[in-house]
Protein backbone atom coordinates (compact mmCIF):
# COMPACT_ATOMS: atom_id res chain seq x y z
CA UNK A 1 0.00 0.00 0.00
CA UNK A 2 1.39 3.35 -1.22
CA UNK A 3 0.11 6.55 0.83
CA UNK A 4 0.23 10.18 -1.03
CA UNK A 5 -0.56 13.38 1.27
CA UNK A 6 -1.10 16.27 -1.04
CA UNK A 7 -2.46 14.05 -3.54
CA UNK A 8 -4.49 16.93 -5.08
CA UNK A 9 -2.17 19.42 -5.75
CA UNK A 10 0.00 19.55 -9.25
CA UNK A 11 2.67 17.41 -8.17
CA UNK A 12 0.77 15.10 -6.24
CA UNK A 13 -1.91 14.15 -8.73
CA UNK A 14 1.17 13.59 -11.21
CA UNK A 15 2.78 11.20 -9.19
CA UNK A 16 -0.94 9.54 -8.87
CA UNK A 17 -0.91 9.18 -12.58
CA UNK A 18 2.42 7.38 -12.19
CA UNK A 19 1.52 4.99 -9.37
CA UNK A 20 -1.68 4.23 -11.31
CA UNK A 21 -0.17 2.87 -13.88
CA UNK A 22 1.90 0.46 -11.88
CA UNK A 23 0.87 -0.16 -8.31
CA UNK A 24 -2.53 -1.54 -7.67
CA UNK A 25 -2.99 -0.09 -3.70
CA UNK A 26 -3.04 3.32 -3.62
CA UNK A 27 -4.68 5.62 -0.86
CA UNK A 28 -4.22 9.67 -0.60
CA UNK A 29 -5.29 12.16 1.31
CA UNK A 30 -7.64 14.91 1.00
CA UNK A 31 -9.19 17.66 2.81
CA UNK A 32 -12.91 17.43 3.08
CA UNK A 33 -13.40 20.31 0.81
CA UNK A 34 -10.29 18.87 -1.65
CA UNK A 35 -11.68 19.29 -5.48
CA UNK A 36 -11.09 15.43 -6.96
CA UNK A 37 -11.82 17.22 -10.41
CA UNK A 38 -8.43 18.81 -10.84
CA UNK A 39 -6.76 15.15 -10.71
CA UNK A 40 -9.01 13.47 -12.74
CA UNK A 41 -8.12 17.06 -15.19
CA UNK A 42 -4.70 16.54 -15.09
CA UNK A 43 -5.06 12.39 -15.49
CA UNK A 44 -7.17 13.06 -18.76
CA UNK A 45 -4.43 15.23 -20.46
CA UNK A 46 -2.36 12.00 -20.37
CA UNK A 47 -4.82 8.98 -20.92
CA UNK A 48 -8.09 8.59 -22.30
CA UNK A 49 -8.10 5.40 -19.34
CA UNK A 50 -8.98 8.13 -16.81
CA UNK A 51 -11.93 5.90 -14.85
CA UNK A 52 -9.89 2.78 -14.45
CA UNK A 53 -7.14 4.26 -12.94
CA UNK A 54 -8.73 6.74 -10.71
CA UNK A 55 -10.62 3.88 -9.56
CA UNK A 56 -7.66 2.59 -8.24
CA UNK A 57 -7.25 5.10 -5.56
CA UNK A 58 -8.54 4.88 -1.84
CA UNK A 59 -9.17 8.85 -0.65
CA UNK A 60 -9.15 9.18 3.12
CA UNK A 61 -9.94 12.29 4.60
CA UNK A 62 -7.86 13.81 6.85
CA UNK A 63 -5.69 16.61 8.28
CA UNK A 64 -2.46 16.53 8.35
CA UNK A 65 -1.66 18.73 11.45
CA UNK A 66 -4.12 15.87 13.67
CA UNK A 67 -1.93 12.49 14.08
CA UNK A 68 -4.83 11.09 15.55
CA UNK A 69 -6.98 11.35 12.31
CA UNK A 70 -4.02 9.77 10.18
CA UNK A 71 -3.64 6.44 12.05
CA UNK A 72 -6.42 5.23 10.15
CA UNK A 73 -4.77 6.31 6.79
CA UNK A 74 -1.44 4.65 7.57
CA UNK A 75 -2.96 1.10 8.46
CA UNK A 76 -1.04 -1.67 5.83
CA UNK A 77 1.18 1.40 4.67
CA UNK A 78 4.43 0.18 3.34
CA UNK A 79 5.59 3.40 1.36
CA UNK A 80 4.92 7.36 1.68
CA UNK A 81 5.01 10.35 -0.54
CA UNK A 82 4.76 13.54 1.72
CA UNK A 83 3.69 15.79 -1.08
CA UNK A 84 1.51 18.50 1.16
CA UNK A 85 2.62 21.71 1.76
CA UNK A 86 0.96 25.34 2.30
CA UNK A 87 2.77 27.78 0.24
CA UNK A 88 2.07 31.86 0.86
CA UNK A 89 4.35 34.62 0.46
CA UNK A 90 2.05 37.08 1.99
CA UNK A 91 3.69 37.80 5.58
CA UNK A 92 0.32 37.76 7.02
CA UNK A 93 0.36 34.33 7.33
CA UNK A 94 4.07 33.52 8.06
CA UNK A 95 3.71 31.88 11.31
CA UNK A 96 0.98 29.78 10.62
CA UNK A 97 2.60 28.19 7.73
CA UNK A 98 5.96 27.62 8.70
CA UNK A 99 3.69 25.91 11.85
CA UNK A 100 1.64 24.03 9.22
CA UNK A 101 4.75 23.01 7.11
CA UNK A 102 6.77 21.61 9.75
CA UNK A 103 4.16 19.98 11.86
CA UNK A 104 2.24 18.08 9.30
CA UNK A 105 6.17 16.56 8.57
CA UNK A 106 6.76 16.04 11.70
CA UNK A 107 3.67 14.02 11.74
CA UNK A 108 4.08 11.86 8.96
CA UNK A 109 7.86 10.84 10.19
CA UNK A 110 6.51 10.21 13.26
CA UNK A 111 4.00 7.95 11.65
CA UNK A 112 6.20 6.25 9.30
CA UNK A 113 8.22 5.22 12.12
CA UNK A 114 5.51 3.63 14.33
CA UNK A 115 3.85 2.10 11.44
CA UNK A 116 7.24 1.05 10.35
CA UNK A 117 6.70 2.22 7.07
CA UNK A 118 9.60 1.36 4.53
CA UNK A 119 10.44 4.13 3.25
CA UNK A 120 9.22 7.99 2.87
CA UNK A 121 9.81 10.24 0.02
CA UNK A 122 9.57 13.91 1.06
CA UNK A 123 9.00 16.40 -1.50
CA UNK A 124 10.59 20.11 -0.60
CA UNK A 125 12.13 23.02 -2.34
CA UNK A 126 15.47 24.81 -3.27
CA UNK A 127 14.28 27.55 -1.21
CA UNK A 128 15.39 24.78 1.56
CA UNK A 129 18.34 24.66 0.33
CA UNK A 130 21.06 27.16 1.28
CA UNK A 131 22.15 30.47 -0.76
CA UNK A 132 24.39 33.74 0.31
CA UNK A 133 23.98 36.74 -1.97
CA UNK A 134 27.75 36.47 -3.21
CA UNK A 135 27.41 33.18 -4.46
CA UNK A 136 24.75 32.26 -7.43
CA UNK A 137 25.47 28.70 -7.77
CA UNK A 138 23.57 25.83 -5.51
CA UNK A 139 23.68 22.49 -4.74
CA UNK A 140 22.69 19.80 -2.71
CA UNK A 141 25.80 20.70 -0.01
CA UNK A 142 25.12 24.59 0.04
CA UNK A 143 25.44 25.41 3.79
CA UNK A 144 22.12 26.98 5.09
CA UNK A 145 22.60 30.31 6.45
CA UNK A 146 19.83 32.08 8.75
CA UNK A 147 19.28 35.41 7.11
CA UNK A 148 17.00 37.70 5.12
CA UNK A 149 17.56 36.30 1.74
CA UNK A 150 15.49 33.17 3.25
CA UNK A 151 11.88 33.64 2.36
CA UNK A 152 9.24 32.45 5.26
CA UNK A 153 8.17 29.77 2.87
CA UNK A 154 11.92 28.65 2.71
CA UNK A 155 12.62 28.61 6.36
CA UNK A 156 9.10 26.52 6.31
CA UNK A 157 10.69 24.19 3.85
CA UNK A 158 14.09 23.77 5.89
CA UNK A 159 12.59 23.01 9.00
CA UNK A 160 10.06 20.45 7.60
CA UNK A 161 13.80 19.31 6.04
CA UNK A 162 14.87 18.80 9.53
CA UNK A 163 11.86 16.76 11.00
CA UNK A 164 12.32 14.43 7.79
CA UNK A 165 16.85 14.32 8.87
CA UNK A 166 15.37 14.09 12.46
CA UNK A 167 13.00 10.77 11.56
CA UNK A 168 16.31 9.34 9.61
CA UNK A 169 18.54 9.81 12.77
CA UNK A 170 15.72 7.88 14.63
CA UNK A 171 16.11 4.92 11.67
CA UNK A 172 13.81 6.30 9.08
CA UNK A 173 14.33 5.17 5.25
CA UNK A 174 13.92 8.49 3.87
CA UNK A 175 14.81 10.45 0.53
CA UNK A 176 14.37 14.33 -0.03
CA UNK A 177 13.95 16.22 -3.31
CA UNK A 178 14.22 19.52 -3.99
CA UNK A 179 12.19 21.04 -6.60
CA UNK A 180 13.14 24.33 -8.76
CA UNK A 181 10.68 26.39 -10.23
CA UNK A 182 7.85 23.38 -11.60
CA UNK A 183 5.53 24.03 -14.47
CA UNK A 184 2.76 22.14 -15.35
CA UNK A 185 -1.02 22.15 -16.32
CA UNK A 186 -4.00 21.98 -14.45
CA UNK A 187 -5.17 24.79 -12.24
CA UNK A 188 -4.42 27.71 -14.67
CA UNK A 189 -5.45 30.48 -12.47
CA UNK A 190 -3.03 29.51 -8.95
CA UNK A 191 0.31 28.04 -8.24
CA UNK A 192 3.16 28.45 -10.77
CA UNK A 193 0.31 27.21 -13.14
CA UNK A 194 -1.29 30.32 -13.80
CA UNK A 195 1.75 32.26 -15.66
CA UNK A 196 0.39 29.99 -18.49
CA UNK A 197 -2.88 32.27 -18.09
CA UNK A 198 -1.31 35.42 -16.87
CA UNK A 199 0.91 34.93 -20.56
CA UNK A 200 -2.12 34.27 -22.02
CA UNK A 201 -4.40 36.68 -21.07
CA UNK A 202 -1.66 39.53 -21.74
CA UNK A 203 1.81 40.16 -19.56
CA UNK A 204 3.95 43.04 -21.03
CA UNK A 205 6.41 42.80 -17.69
CA UNK A 206 8.89 40.90 -17.01
CA UNK A 207 11.79 40.31 -14.41
CA UNK A 208 15.53 40.42 -14.77
CA UNK A 209 16.34 37.59 -12.17
CA UNK A 210 17.23 34.08 -13.50
CA UNK A 211 15.69 30.72 -11.63
CA UNK A 212 15.41 27.47 -11.80
CA UNK A 213 12.45 25.32 -13.75
CA UNK A 214 11.47 21.61 -14.03
CA UNK A 215 8.51 20.02 -15.42
CA UNK A 216 5.99 18.39 -13.31
CA UNK A 217 6.70 15.06 -15.08
CA UNK A 218 9.70 14.93 -14.52
CA UNK A 219 9.18 15.74 -10.59
CA UNK A 220 6.98 12.57 -10.01
CA UNK A 221 9.12 10.07 -12.46
CA UNK A 222 12.31 10.85 -10.46
CA UNK A 223 10.13 10.37 -7.32
CA UNK A 224 9.12 7.14 -8.32
CA UNK A 225 11.96 6.14 -9.16
CA UNK A 226 14.19 7.30 -5.80
CA UNK A 227 11.69 5.00 -4.03
CA UNK A 228 12.15 2.31 -6.03
CA UNK A 229 16.04 2.28 -5.73
CA UNK A 230 18.09 1.36 -2.56
CA UNK A 231 18.79 5.34 -2.62
CA UNK A 232 18.51 6.25 1.42
CA UNK A 233 19.19 9.32 3.43
CA UNK A 234 19.77 11.82 0.70
CA UNK A 235 18.46 14.95 -1.16
CA UNK A 236 18.24 16.01 -4.69
CA UNK A 237 17.89 19.20 -6.62
CA UNK A 238 15.48 18.81 -9.43
CA UNK A 239 16.31 20.97 -12.02
CA UNK A 240 16.00 21.38 -15.72
CA UNK A 241 17.79 24.95 -16.80
CA UNK A 242 18.63 27.41 -14.74
CA UNK A 243 17.24 30.30 -17.45
CA UNK A 244 16.20 33.94 -16.88
CA UNK A 245 12.88 34.73 -16.29
CA UNK A 246 12.77 36.36 -19.63
CA UNK A 247 13.60 33.41 -21.31
CA UNK A 248 11.19 31.21 -20.12
CA UNK A 249 8.21 34.04 -20.42
CA UNK A 250 9.23 34.06 -24.34
CA UNK A 251 8.82 30.25 -24.55
CA UNK A 252 5.31 30.32 -23.07
CA UNK A 253 4.55 33.60 -25.22
CA UNK A 254 5.47 32.10 -28.50
CA UNK A 255 3.62 28.82 -27.85
CA UNK A 256 0.62 30.83 -27.09
CA UNK A 257 0.79 32.91 -30.08
CA UNK A 258 1.13 36.01 -27.59
CA UNK A 259 3.29 38.73 -27.67
CA UNK A 260 6.63 38.61 -25.82
CA UNK A 261 6.94 40.32 -22.31
CA UNK A 262 9.19 43.62 -22.89
CA UNK A 263 8.96 45.83 -20.53
CA UNK A 264 11.98 45.50 -18.42
CA UNK A 265 10.92 45.88 -14.21
CA UNK A 266 14.21 46.68 -12.81
CA UNK A 267 14.97 47.28 -9.24
CA UNK A 268 13.23 50.06 -8.61
CA UNK A 269 10.14 49.15 -10.54
CA UNK A 270 10.13 45.83 -8.87
CA UNK A 271 10.42 47.85 -4.99
CA UNK A 272 7.95 50.16 -5.57
CA UNK A 273 5.47 47.64 -6.92
CA UNK A 274 5.24 45.57 -3.58
CA UNK A 275 4.94 48.25 -1.84
CA UNK A 276 1.96 50.08 -4.00
CA UNK A 277 0.42 46.04 -3.41
CA UNK A 278 1.03 45.86 0.50
CA UNK A 279 -1.27 49.37 0.48
CA UNK A 280 -3.75 48.02 -2.11
CA UNK A 281 -4.20 44.99 -0.13
CA UNK A 282 -4.28 46.95 3.22
CA UNK A 283 -7.24 48.61 1.90
CA UNK A 284 -9.07 45.94 -0.08
CA UNK A 285 -8.27 43.77 2.14
CA UNK A 286 -6.73 40.89 -0.75
CA UNK A 287 -4.01 39.04 -0.53
CA UNK A 288 -0.93 40.95 -2.11
CA UNK A 289 -0.47 41.08 -6.17
CA UNK A 290 3.29 40.77 -5.12
CA UNK A 291 5.03 40.38 -1.89
CA UNK A 292 8.34 42.13 -0.89
CA UNK A 293 9.86 38.33 -1.20
CA UNK A 294 8.55 37.41 -4.52
CA UNK A 295 9.55 40.85 -5.79
CA UNK A 296 13.17 39.73 -4.68
CA UNK A 297 12.95 36.25 -6.54
CA UNK A 298 11.88 38.37 -9.28
CA UNK A 299 15.18 39.96 -9.80
CA UNK A 300 17.50 37.49 -7.93
CA UNK A 301 19.92 35.11 -9.37
CA UNK A 302 19.80 31.29 -8.41
CA UNK A 303 21.30 28.80 -10.52
CA UNK A 304 21.05 25.22 -9.87
CA UNK A 305 23.65 22.29 -10.10
CA UNK A 306 21.23 19.28 -11.40
CA UNK A 307 23.96 16.44 -11.73
CA UNK A 308 23.58 14.39 -8.66
CA UNK A 309 20.34 13.17 -9.58
CA UNK A 310 21.35 12.81 -13.35
CA UNK A 311 24.23 10.61 -12.28
CA UNK A 312 22.35 8.65 -9.41
CA UNK A 313 19.47 7.67 -11.98
CA UNK A 314 20.94 8.33 -15.01
CA UNK A 315 18.35 10.97 -15.73
CA UNK A 316 17.70 13.42 -18.17
CA UNK A 317 15.59 16.44 -18.12
CA UNK A 318 13.03 17.66 -20.48
CA UNK A 319 14.00 20.67 -21.83
CA UNK A 320 12.61 24.14 -20.21
CA UNK A 321 11.19 24.81 -24.09
CA UNK A 322 9.52 21.77 -24.64
CA UNK A 323 7.94 21.77 -20.74
CA UNK A 324 6.32 25.57 -21.82
CA UNK A 325 5.62 24.15 -25.57
CA UNK A 326 3.45 20.91 -24.14
CA UNK A 327 2.04 22.47 -21.54
CA UNK A 328 0.62 25.78 -23.69
CA UNK A 329 -0.46 22.92 -25.85
CA UNK A 330 -2.97 21.79 -22.89
CA UNK A 331 -3.61 25.04 -21.60
CA UNK A 332 -5.09 25.92 -25.03
CA UNK A 333 -6.96 22.76 -25.27
CA UNK A 334 -8.58 23.84 -22.08
CA UNK A 335 -9.91 27.01 -23.68
CA UNK A 336 -11.99 25.40 -26.29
Amino acid sequence: MILVTGATGLVGAHLLYNLCKTEDKIRATKRERSDLHMVRKIFSYYTEEVDELFAKIEWIEGDLLNITELEDAFVGVTKVYHCAAWVNFNPKYKHQMIDNNVTSTANIVNLCLAHKVSKLCHISSVAAIGRTENEPLINENSPWVDGPENSNYAISKYNSELEVWRGIEEGLTAVIVNPSIILGPGAWKKGSSVLFHKIATGMPFYTTGTNGFVDVRDVAKVMVDLMESSINSERFILCSESIPFKQTFDYIADALGKKRAHIKVGDFLNALGWRVAKVISMITRKAPMLTKETAKAGNGISIYENDKIKKALNFEFIPVEQSCNDFSKMYLKDLK
